[in-house]
């Protein structure tokens, strides 16, 4: 019999099995997973979940009696220690599992702050799994102070969350300004109002020199001499691919683990997905940190498992929420040299170009033209930017021409 292990029960490790079992997949099929819950939806886990809007098990991806239902081998709260790519086993917790076809889904790990500045202490937090923000949540009492290190997405969420329960909220960002790796300076501006109208002190070209405390942290000193109280801090300055288990199992890794078109690693038996893979995009690799990439690679490469023969094609978009602002992204803005803001009846977008074409779209409470942008984008059409910044344009008319 066939044996499939799967190694990350996160999203693209939960898509994979799934997509095995639909697709009719008759073999073992193992999950593994270090937490002590089935695998969950991440996003809410800086939004919803923190607020205290969205209860564990509605963050499930599947039931946990899915799993057994579909004779999927669960095994959480379990760590893997080695892989022998030559023999084809994982050793997992006291277990040594054989292999035909084994998935890396191992995701991503968080930045965190070196223990020399402080990072090590007390109250000191990342977001990144469902322990950090169970640790965390009991902290977000109104008047508390927070600061948030980074100005990215998982620490603009934070920061909204926080502001919203009415703590004081001070973030810091040691780049020019906010988003800056992922946005334009439209986008950062459009979110730098919304921030400070929600009473967020938002501090740009400014770094944290160290934090302070016994034991636990109870201030920072900031580069421009600065000196807060906090009560805690959440640290946002980013991710890396998790692949400590690709270096076990002797794997290229290149910016992730690195896959072929299809999902498969320098190794035939060993397959990747998800935040942890890079993959070819177009004249280049790429690793794409979301959701929908981690559900479409994860089961493009089930297929090809299965022996479908088919290469993943990245269809990239991503969302953010921020108080009453839901921001949604098509495409991939790298290269771009024009910005063109539309902004009708309280919805704005943002339109990436590179010369005459259309790269990517920033949406702002405006769905509309996140889907149009999108299927443009797609599609390979790019409607001329004067056509885009017309307020009377009829958007949906341009998918027809």
């Amino acid at each position: 019999m066939r044996k499939i292990v799967v190694i990350g029960a996160g999203q693209a490790g939960a898509s994979c099995v799934a997509k095995l079992r639909n697709s009719g997949f008759e073999g073992a099929v193992t999950l593994i997973g270090e937490e002590p819950v089935p695998p969950y939806q991440r996003p809410p886990l800086s939004k919803a979940y923190l607020m205290g809007d969205m209860a564990l098990e509605r963050m499930f991806l599947r039931p946990e009696s899915f799993y057994a239902e579909n004779d999927i081998d669960l095994r959480m709260n379990t760590r893997v220690t080695a892989i022998d790519a030559a023999a084809k086993t994982v050793t997992a917790g006291p277990d040594v599992l054989d292999y035909d076809d084994l998935v890396l889904a191992t995701g991503s790990v968080p930045n965190r702050l070196p223990a020399s500045i402080g990072g090590a202490l007390n109250g000191v937090f990342v977001v990144r799994d469902l322990a950090d923000v169970d640790t965390m949540a009991p902290r977000f009492t109104k008047g508390a102070k927070v600061l948030i290190v980074g100005g990215g997405y998982i620490g603009l969420e934070a920061a909204a969350v926080a502001s919203k329960l009415g703590l004081q909220v001070t973030l810091v960002e040691m780049a020019d300004r906010i988003l800056q790796r992922v946005a334009a300076p439209e986008t950062s501006d459009f979110f730098r109002d919304l921030h400070t109208r929600h009473g967020v002190t938002i501090r740009e070209g400014v770094g944290l020199e160290r934090l302070t405390g016994e034991g636990a942290v109870t201030g920072a000193l900031l580069t421009d001499g600065t000196a807060l109280d906090v009560n805690f801090v959440i640290v946002g300055v980013g991710i890396q691919p998790a692949t400590a288990l690709a270096d076990m199992a002797g794997v290229t890794v290149e910016n992730g683990i690195k896959t072929d078109s299809h999902g498969r690693t320098s190794n035939p038996h060993i397959w990747a997905a998800g935040d942890c893979a890079s993959f070819p995009y177009r004249d280049g690799r790429i690793r794409l940190e979301s959701v929908p990439n981690a559900i479409d690679q994860a089961e493009c490469v089930a297929t090809n498992i299965m022996g479908a023969d088919t290469a993943y094609t990245a269809k990239p978009w991503f969302w953010s929420d921020q108080y009453d602002v839901k921001l949604q992204i098509a495409g991939l803005n790298t290269g771009y040299d024009t910005v063109v803001t539309r902004s009708l009846d309280g919805a704005t977008s943002f339109w990436y170009y590179q010369g005459d074409t259309l790269l990517a779209v920033d949406a702002a409470n405006d769905p509309r033209g996140y889907m149009i942008g999108k299927r443009l984008i797609e599609a390979g059409k790019s409607p001329a930017p004067q056509t885009i910044a017309d307020s009377d344009t009829d958007m949906k008319a341009l998918l027809k021409s």
